[in-house]
């Protein structure tokens, strides 16, 4: 059940962005009095799930869902009318529109996804606000998982600066630092500076870059699963202080100990009502005992923030910029080849994966503003075939004077088109080389 909420939430959010991107070249091309043909949802090769012509348009919805068109008449694209770019140029097509109305009908999509993450980023401000961790305040440092510690750290580092600029928030300093050449730590009361190397991030962006670091939080108990082996050894408030005699102080370090310890009786040592008390167990397989720590120690760390109307739509473009640079970044870090991230490109079959098995507006809509900037810089990309592309050679022609033709177009077109299908071919073959894996694997 929960793959199938997964899956509705993806076809939603895509739904939604391309009906809204394609709506800006529609419009814009509206504007312009250039005739649309076809407006879809969805591919429909040799056939549609629904189709119905108003005007001089076809809307309909295709079967195929991996993004959608609009096919506007005299346009040179995968969607051309060869016999009808034969003909003389007519008055209501693009390829008669001056140059400046080409490159608007071209950019509208890539505004209008743009506009659309800064529309819902605001929404999200006003409703459920903005959280963000401090990491000056974060005066434990941080855990890192073994691949985490592959990259150089420790637990218990403080970071200080990644490219010699401080991060504020630890919402961004994950990404920073799979972004980043070299960062700064203090360890053990030193100051510390190394390398970040593409080879040694390649285990991480493996794992999808999750997990590999978390703020390094204290070792007591806030709340206990049922029928848990910690629910007949540990009360809310205990706070854990050793473990078979040796003081601990943070829930990294009590986990390393039980990993090292499964099938073994232990000692904890338990600070409880103001009493120091111990208790015997036996650490099963799993080692895992069943309760949540508070994180108590994040809580001066931690700001939230819930934005007014005004203030909303300020911070809002803001944090549109600040996803643009990190698509932009990601972008590097996937054509860089000694990090292998293309490897972990996912299209259709795994994107689902996105999204959370319950239904999740807050987490929806995130994550719907976040893919409508990545959509708009993919589509930014000058690569024939792409909005970008199009844009390019409009905009040569404009500085030049001089027009390709529509030969020439056609070609530079085809190529384009060779080049995505490249792109979504490596798409695809992640996907189900990832799905293999994961099959054989279990």
């Amino acid at each position: 059940m929960h793959i199938f909420i997964q899956i509705a939430q993806l076809l939603l959010c895509l739904s939604i962005l391309v009906v809204f991107h394609e709506a800006g070249h529609f419009l814009a091309a509206k504007y312009f009095k250039t005739k649309v043909e076809k407006f879809y949802l969805f591919f429909d090769p040799w056939f549609s799930l629904f189709k119905k012509k108003i005007g001089d348009t076809e809307y309909g919805i295709g079967w195929l869902p991996l993004g959608g068109y609009v096919k506007i008449a005299g346009m040179i694209d995968e969607s051309m009318d060869t016999e009808q770019m034969k003909s003389p140029p007519q008055p209501w097509e693009f390829r008669s529109k001056p140059a400046w109305q080409r490159l608007i009908i071209m950019l509208a999509g890539i505004f209008v996804n743009i506009l659309l993450a800064i529309i819902i980023y605001a929404g999200i401000l006003m409703t459920t606000g903005e959280q963000t961790i401090n990491t000056d305040q974060l005066k434990d440092g941080y855990a890192f998982s073994d691949v985490g510690k592959k990259l150089g750290f420790k637990d218990g580092d403080i970071i200080l600066e990644v490219d010699n600029k401080e991060i504020p928030t630890f919402n961004y300093l994950p990404v920073s630092l799979l972004f980043g050449d070299h960062v700064t730590v203090k360890r053990d009361g030193k100051i510390i500076k190394f390398n970040l190397l593409p080879e040694e991030k390649r285990d991480v962006l493996k794992q999808e870059g999750r997990g590999f670091i978390s703020p390094r939080i204290i070792a007591d108990v806030d709340s206990i699963l049922p029928n848990s082996l910690a629910s007949k050894y540990l009360k809310k408030g205990d706070v854990i202080t050793s473990f078979n005699k040796q003081p601990i102080k943070y829930i990294d370090e009590f986990r390393l100990e039980l990993s090292k310890h499964k099938n073994d009786s232990v000692t904890l040592g338990i600070y409880r009502n103001g009493q120091n008390i111990n208790e015997k167990l036996f650490v099963p397989d799993s080692a895992i005992l069943g309760f949540v720590p508070s994180a108590s120690n994040l809580k001066n760390a931690t700001a939230y923030k819930k934005y007014n109307f005004m203030d909303a739509f300020k911070r809002a473009p803001v944090l549109s910029w600040e996803m643009l640079l990190v698509q932009i970044k990601q972008f590097k870090l996937i054509i860089n080849p000694k990090t292998e991230a293309y490897k972990q490109v996912s299209g259709p079959l795994r994107l689902y994966k996105a999204f959370s098995p319950e239904w999740d507006w807050g987490q929806f809509w995130s994550f719907t503003a976040m893919f409508s900037i990545w959509l708009a810089f993919l589509n930014l990309l000058p690569i024939p075939g792409l909005d970008g592309g199009h844009a390019l050679f409009t905009i040569a022609e404009m500085i030049t004077g001089r027009k390709l033709s529509d030969k020439t177009m056609e070609k530079v077109q085809m190529v384009g088109v060779f080049i995505l299908l490249g792109l979504m071919i490596l798409v695809f073959g992640n996907d189900i080389w990832n799905i293999i894996q994961s099959v054989i694997n279990k």
